[in-house]
């Protein structure tokens, strides 16, 4: 069964059309990238998911049922505009948050003080939302959405104010909730960390689909064009505009995306015949950022 179903759903507010003619398929227990820039139209498909929002044409499914309050129920929901209550106790809201979702107080207390002590806010517990800093905010605000053990668990941009270590621990919890059998549904800017965990994406532009399918089958269809390279040495081996479309530098890694039909073998003879020390040379299938840029170019054109 699929765990979320768009069909050719569009929606407007006024004369502004946010999501025209959408479909896309989410399979259960897959954890599932929702991409695009600014503006793309993300946030309201994820409104009209959680039935926040309906569609003006079109139809979503929801584990198998119509979006209504019914499935809201099944949902767990971060929102990237941050929701808790800013006077109340962290462990107050919390449990108010999971009674929403039908557990009863004395449960609804077990399971936020076990998520508590495992996000490291057991501390702060009695302390006012408005007291924690924009990491703790953040783990809070997760747990919120989590405990009440959704089938469905919606993140726009879950990893936004946290530092690397808070990160990783959120990231973990992610992959466990799907090997228990939750579908994943995350919206990001940060490409790697889609590229790391997603099974399948649909990138959005302008409220359409422009990208959508398997991860990896999107990224072998651009086939090995891209060289990762780290080196000592003058760089000007990569100024070949006859094989080499763009290089991008990160600091000590360098990737150049070849043109089509051009020879890598032609570059790591440059950069021998120039005595540039190559510690790295590997060709890959594009960035999922890269492919990101191309489409959202391509749409805008």
């Amino acid at each position: 069964m699929e765990a979320v179903a768009i069909d050719r759903v569009t929606k407007r507010f006024d004369s502004v059309v946010a999501v025209q003619d959408l479909s896309l398929r989410v399979e259960q227990g897959a954890v599932f990238g929702l991409l695009g820039p600014n503006g793309a139209g993300k946030t309201t498909s994820l409104r009209m998911i959680m039935n926040i929002l309906a569609p003006d044409e079109g139809t979503v499914q929801v584990l198998g049922q119509p979006a209504s309050e019914r499935t809201q129920d099944l949902i767990g929901y971060l929102p990237e505009e941050r929701g808790l209550y800013r006077r109340m106790k962290v462990r107050e809201a919390l449990i108010f948050l999971a009674a929403i979702k039908g557990l009863t107080e004395a449960e609804a207390g077990r399971r936020v003080d076990g998520w508590l002590e495992r996000l490291e806010l057991a501390a702060w517990a009695e302390k006012k939302i408005n007291d924690l800093s924009k990491g703790m905010q953040q783990k809070a605000q997760f747990i919120g959405a989590v405990v009440h053990r959704p089938a469905l668990l919606i993140l726009d941009e879950p990893f936004a104010g946290l530092d690397p270590v808070n990160a990783a621990i959120i990231k973990d919890i992610m992959l466990e909730l799907r090997e228990k059998g939750s579908t994943i549904i995350l919206s990001t800017h940060r490409m790697e960390q889609v590229e790391m965990m997603c099974d399948a994406i649909c990138l959005v532009n302008h409220g359409r689909s422009v990208l959508a399918g398997d991860l990896h089958a999107i990224k072998k269809s651009y086939g090995k064009n891209t060289l990762r390279l780290e080196y000592e040495g003058d760089g000007k081996f990569l100024e070949r505009p006859d094989l080499v479309e763009k290089v991008n530098r990160f600091g000590a890694v360098v990737e150049a995306k070849l043109r089509v039909g051009a020879d890598p073998q032609e570059i790591l003879k440059g950069a021998v015949a120039a005595g540039v020390r190559l510690t790295r040379f590997e060709l890959v299938e594009p960035p999922l950022n890269d492919i990101f840029i191309e489409k959202v170019s391509e749409a805008n054109a």
